[in-house]
């Protein structure tokens, strides 16, 4: 048997379980009246944000494909790259739509038959996503690598899969974030702060967008993340099989395929292994939430760890590799667990204990918090590089690199699952809320809710580590493919041209934070204008005798998100083409090195301080130091309002920002000869 033809098979039966378990989904009640309008002004918002949004992403991917088409004179890299934007899209659009369906039902089954019914639902939302995610992944650049082979010229061609994938994520993820913030930032600032109302309430113009958000930017936007950094991997892990040196290959076992198809091996009994993981938390449903879903993340990374063993030997590859695997596998779960410590933690009660001294304290705190947070996972991310470089023989540590970022990956299925299982749980207590369900179904969503606030932080913890090692993946096969046309190529950190590359690497990732953290304030600017004059100038709004103009702040939400989108996506894209043709490759290769180092440390921070001021919050609404409406209440909101861009639009944005970077320079490294 042609063991190619498994990954887009395995791939193909993932997107059958995804439907199969939609269709589970559907099963659910969705409810009537009231819930289903409200669901309905969700689920469209969203479709028409995304359906704009692509449609701009269209004309991006099709100049895109011209100037490839132009550049290599062949067909195999452009047709690559539509494929990889496709799939990516693809994973974004049918996640977010389903999540819009599981939101209103997970609601229903809360008020109708309780708490375990109703993670039953949000978890299989979230498990659609989680799936299409690892599947479209596995079909897509596994039907390339069947079709293609592997000869050299064919291994370069599949490099533009993972720029389709890295473009439509960072476009997905930056336009996505500044939406779903801006309408959260208004909503709360107006709706909390200077109105006194509580959390969705019906009678804010802005809950309908920030609940639309939720979706477009912390499922698509994160499916898509999530989806390059698992292609991103593969790929770099096959380019530097394929240019690996003869004697590493004699020593890692004498067969150069094999090395190149193991990372689609690994990541093919990852998607089986994540849906085992599905079941288990299924199975383990009248469990604590929090304990249903770690059994299974950890319960789908351990089979994997076994599984992957027995697929090494079956290939017949030498045992270290083995280890790098495992190594990446535990590191992510290492990196988990720490995030969710300093978003979930004491941290966290320290950060509301500032409040009693107002705002200031509680931004002092948080700041503190996130930088703290960077120590152990970036010691993390170090010990893999190290121990994978120190197991594997020399001119293949590296491979053992991209080796630990698949390792890492592989059960993205479960990861993703998990991650989106928050975004329907928040959405499902917005509805309970605006819906008027009563205080005990609030209660049930609002635990469901408090889980996912962790389980997306730990979600975007586990991103950007995975992130950073498929990135420094990528770079390491950049500096292959380029020195297979440049004789003698390498970066040595004393040549000026390297030096001047690192230090121009190190701006993209500040200005990227300050761009898109200037959109969310400008948008929630605009839509605090809006919402105020609603509740000033509609009569019996505020004594809920009226409703609230809800598209129009959608409406502006979506025209800030695809407007100001546009620039850190070009920037990302046209920096290494500007660098690499102006400077030269080693210029290249040393801004590669400065992006990926500051994008990783800023990242952590912005993600963990976001998620900490969060939860901080949420602790205080749990009627601790005060509770709801009292001076501490309204001190670590503004602690939350600063933390939104930081934790989902600018943060996230630094993962995609490094990769497309990436991706890019290895696409063009061919060229640059």
């Amino acid at each position: 048997m042609n063991l190619l033809i498994l990954p887009p098979l395995l791939g193909g039966a993932g997107l059958l379980i995804a439907f199969l378990i939609y269709c589970l989904v559907k099963r659910y009640r969705p409810g009537e009246g009231l819930v289903v309008e409200i669901a309905d002004a969700i689920h469209q918002g969203a479709m028409v944000f995304m359906r704009r949004e692509y449609s701009v992403l269209a004309v991006f991917v099709v100049l895109i494909t011209v100037f490839l088409a132009l550049a290599f004179q062949h067909y195999y890299t452009p047709l690559a790259f539509v494929v990889g934007a496709l799939c990516s899209g693809g994973a974004g659009y049918i996640g977010m739509y389903t999540a819009t369906q599981a939101n209103v039902r997970t609601t229903v089954a809360a008020n109708e038959q309780g708490a375990g019914a109703a993670l039953s639902v949000a978890f299989l939302g979230g498990s659609i996503m989680g799936l299409v995610v690892a599947s479209m992944g596995l079909l897509g650049l596994g039907g390339l690598y069947l079709w293609f082979g592997s000869n050299a010229e064919h291994v370069e061609a599949i490099h533009g899969f993972g720029m389709g994938a890295s473009t439509v994520a960072l476009f997905s993820r930056v336009g996505g974030g500044i939406f779903t913030k801006s309408a959260d930032v208004a909503a709360d600032l107006v709706g909390k702060v200077e109105a006194g109302i509580p959390e969705d309430d019906p009678r804010n113009p802005g809950v309908i967008a920030d609940n639309v958000g939720d979706n477009v930017g912390d499922v698509a936007g994160m499916g898509s993340d999530i989806f390059e950094s698992y292609c991103g991997s593969m790929i770099a892990s096959i380019a530097i099989a394929s240019t690996m040196n003869l004697a590493a290959v004699e020593l890692l076992g004498g067969a150069r395929n094999q090395l190149m198809f193991a990372p689609l091996a690994l990541a093919s009994v990852g998607l089986i292994c994540s849906v085992l993981g599905i079941i288990l938390v299924r199975l383990a449903s009248s469990l604590s939430p929090e304990k249903a879903l770690r059994l299974g993340t950890i319960g789908a990374s351990v089979l994997f760890i076994l599984a992957s063993m027995v697929l090494i030997r079956f290939l017949g590859i030498d045992s270290n590799v083995w280890l790098c695997v495992v190594s990446g596998a535990v590191g992510g779960i290492v990196i988990g667990l720490v995030t969710e410590y300093y978003t979930g933690g004491r941290p966290v009660r320290l950060i509301a204990e500032g409040g009693q001294t107002g705002p200031a304290t509680v931004m002092i705190a948080g700041l503190a918090t996130g930088m703290q947070s960077v120590v152990v996972p970036v010691l993390m991310i170090a010990g893999i590089i190290y121990t994978t470089s120190w197991l594997l023989p020399e001119g293949a540590g590296v491979y053992g690199v991209g080796i630990a970022a698949v390792g890492m990956l592989a059960t993205v299925g479960i990861t993703m699952a998990i991650d989106a299982y928050g975004p329907v749980a928040d959405n499902a207590g917005g509805i309970a809320e605006m819906a008027n369900l009563g205080a005990e179904t609030r209660a049930i969503t609002d635990s469901l809710d408090e889980v996912g606030n962790t389980t997306a932080a730990i979600g975007k913890g586990f991103a950007i580590g995975a992130a950073g090692l498929a990135a420094l993946a990528i770079i390491a096969a950049y500096i292959e493919v380029v020195s297979l046309h440049v004789p003698d190529f390498s970066l040595n950190i004393n040549d000026p041209e390297v030096l001047t590359g690192m230090f121009l690497g190190g701006i993209f990732p500040f200005l990227v934070s300050a761009l898109t953290m200037r959109a969310v304030g400008d948008a929630a600017f605009e839509m605090i204008v809006e919402i105020r004059r609603q509740f000033r100038e509609i009569p019996g709004l505020m004594e809920g005798t009226a409703k609230p103009d809800s598209s129009r702040c959608v409406d502006i939400a979506t025209k800030a998100a695809l407007i100001r989108m546009m620039m850190p996506g070009l920037l990302a894209v046209l920096a290494p083409v500007v660098v690499g043709f102006g400077l030269g490759p080693a210029a290249l290769g040393g801004m590669l090195g400065g992006a990926l180092i500051s994008c990783v440390l800023l990242a952590l921070t912005m993600a963990n301080a976001g998620g900490a001021w969060d939860n901080a919050k949420k602790y205080v609404e749990k009627g601790n130091l005060g509770g709801k409406g009292s001076e501490v209440h309204k001190a670590v909101v503004v602690g939350d309002t600063v933390g939104d861009p930081f934790k989902d639009t600018s943060g996230p944005a630094m993962n995609i920002l490094i990769n497309v970077m990436a991706i890019v320079s290895l696409v063009i490294a061919p060229l640059l000869g």
